[in-house]
């Protein structure tokens, strides 16, 4: 299931809404400050839209995935990226994600280091 969180990674990268349909049910939740958490398959797509829309470039480079049993992972991300009109920045990102046995997104909450850049 590792390998799940790098395939999930791949497709966030690409930038390609999608790429992630895949990922998400009508039941899966996620929560990525400073958004309020949300549900629903299609509402997630549309956060991811709207983030993608709001920066002129955005990666994320996962350094280590930690198994927490249960489908569930901890993994470290450093992102990089501006914001339209904005300075380029780093920031490092804690997610815990879940999995349903059949590979979707169950769970997804991020913990940014940094909020600066979303004001």
């Amino acid at each position: 299931m590792i390998c799940k969180v790098s395939d999930f990674m791949k497709d966030l990268n690409s930038l390609n809404i999608e790429h992630l349909e895949k990922w998400f049910t009508d039941e899966s939740t996620i929560w990525i400050p400073p958004s309020n958490e949300i549900s629903g398959k299609n509402r997630i797509l549309a956060l991811f839209r709207a983030i993608f829309r709001r920066y002129e470039k955005i990666e994320w480079q996962v350094s280590e995935i930690f198994p927490l049993g249960d489908q569930k992972y901890f993994y470290q991300t450093i992102s990089y990226g501006n914001m339209v009109g904005k300075d380029i920045y780093e920031n490092s990102i804690c997610t815990v994600i879940q999995f349903s046995e059949n590979g979707k997104i169950i769970y997804l909450s991020d913990y940014f280091k940094d909020t600066k850049a979303f004001n």
